[in-house]
């Protein structure tokens, strides 16, 4: 397999991705990461809430729901990060006493043609402290409009162990959505060596953000932005 670092750096332009991890301390972390294109979406930094970390634009930009939305929440034994406004509906699903599974279906992709972002998002039982339940609503490649829903059961990672979701695959100039999962190694050895490694792999002049946290400490997140450019 390849590692987290590698996985990442290979590609130029990831848009958003998802990582859920074991640390080589045998803490489990959920990674997640942005990187824009344009100015309206390399002005957005990740902010905290009151047990969010919230999406938000960096100046007095309009709200966009595509571009500024709660990636991640803790509620009711519950952790839900993603890439989009599926996040806060997941969350309320599960705290309505729905499955994981149940949770995260029915829901679609980004109405973004032609590219039609997939929506990936992370489950986390914090009760078990083991189960996890990755979420990818795909547009098909055919001629149908109905999203594809796909949903990964992941538990008992080993330290070392990570799984991945991306928005895109590119090389920079063409665009398409990203494979629906890759496993993949990682040599941080706890959370802020799991930042490092993300940050590290993103292209410089496209990474926004990145933030990491372990489950039921949300507050605690390590969180990394851009530096602005200067003129």
């Amino acid at each position: 397999m390849e590692d987290v670092r590698e996985a990442v750096a290979g590609n130029r332009y990831p848009g958003r991705g998802v990582v859920w991890a074991r640390t080589l301390d045998g803490a489990l972390c959920g990674g997640y990461f942005l990187t824009g294109r344009s100015a309206a979406s390399r002005a957005r930094a990740v902010r905290r809430g009151d047990g969010e970390l919230i999406v938000s634009p960096t100046g007095e930009s309009e709200h966009d729901p595509l571009r500024h939305y709660v990636a991640a929440r803790e509620r009711d034994g519950w952790l839900v990060f993603g890439n989009g406004e599926q996040v806060a509906v997941v969350s309320d699903r599960l705290r309505q006493g729905e499955s994981a599974v149940a949770a995260l279906g029915g829901l679609e992709y980004e109405p973004d043609p032609p590219i039609f972002t997939p929506r990936v998002t992370v489950v986390a039982d914090l009760r078990s402290g083991r189960d996890a339940w990755l979420g990818a609503a795909r547009r098909s490649r055919g001629a149908r409009s109905t999203a594809n829903v796909l949903t990964l059961a992941v538990r008992d990672l080993e330290p070392g162990d990570a799984v991945l979701m991306t928005t895109y695959c590119s090389d920079g100039r063409t665009v398409a959505a990203g494979e629906p999962f890759l496993e993949a190694r990682t040599s941080a050895a706890d959370q802020g060596q799991l930042l490092d490694e993300l940050w590290g792999a993103l292209t410089p002049e496209l990474r926004v953000a990145a933030a990491v946290f372990e489950p039921g400490r949300l507050a605690g997140a390590a969180i990394r932005h851009q530096a602005p450019a200067r003129v």
